[in-house]
């Protein structure tokens, strides 16, 4: 049951900086969402479409043609580093390919080829648009960090996020401009907080699992928004009811 205890006293000028704060805060992410929908996410949509709709370079071709079809490039290994700790993992190939290209390539796994792989063993490695999408040796293929992926979910799932806690922090930046001191059931312990923590774990979740569906992105805000605001209006209900029931004998008293 919630506590209206009366909190400790703050300044009115430590109030209005903290709200202009959250203004601000929720401007950023405001524009933060808008940059998720409006740009991220269209081109990577965009992109992979490209890449799936890309085919092998044919024999003579131009420079700018070379930069949207499928060219193989001969490499020779000159170092792995296959490295498993959690979050410090590292899976790279250091590849030399003159006059082409040298460097390092990522991958976001160890197997199917970056294990097996030796200084010295030569590779194929399948370029598109200035990266190496794919290396292969023999039969054996496997992806780079750069190939195209379809993965729009976990997008729609920053931006939906983003776009929620842009509305939760311009509502408590405008109260405690407006010179609300948390003397009323919509607090951040009551409300803000609890409301934080239930957007993080909708949209993780229904992000997480519109990508192993593999839903359409849109099918995230269309269900993470509803699943946050319906059950928030409803518990702002409830803490508005307790508020008054625990306020009503007071004042009349």
């Amino acid at each position: 049951m919630p506590v209206y205890a009366r909190p400790a006293r703050r300044s009115p000028a430590w109030t209005r900086f903290t709200g202009a704060l959250l203004v601000v805060l929720s401007l950023i992410s405001a524009l933060t969402c808008r940059y998720v929908f409006a740009t991220w996410l269209p081109s990577d949509v965009e992109r992979y479409r490209d890449y799936l709709a890309a085919e092998p370079c044919p024999a003579h071709t131009t420079a700018a043609e070379r930069e949207d079809c499928l060219r193989a490039v001969p490499f020779t290994v000159v170092d792995t580093e296959v490295k498993s700790a959690g979050k410090s993992s590292k899976y790279e190939a250091t590849l030399h390919g003159a006059p082409f290209w040298n460097g390092t390539v990522a991958f976001g796994n160890p197997g199917p080829l970056l294990e097996q792989l030796r200084p010295g063993d030569r590779v194929t490695g399948t370029v598109w648009r200035g990266d190496i999408v794919v290396v292969g040796k023999g039969s054996v293929r496997q992806s780079t960090s750069e190939e195209p992926r379809d993965e729009p979910q976990m997008a729609a799932a920053i931006g939906t996020f983003t776009g929620m806690l842009a509305v939760l922090g311009l509502g408590f930046g405008v109260r405690r401009l407006a010179g609300s001191h948390g003397r009323d059931p919509f607090t951040w312990r009551t409300l803000g907080k609890p409301l934080f923590i239930t957007m993080v774990v909708v949209c993780a979740v229904v992000g997480f699992t519109a990508l192993r569906l593999d839903s359409p992105w849109w099918v995230v805000p269309a269900i993470s928004v509803p699943a946050v605001s319906v059950p928030a209006m409803a518990y702002a209900a409830w803490l508005f009811y307790r508020y008054r029931r625990h306020r009503w004998p007071a004042a009349r008293s």
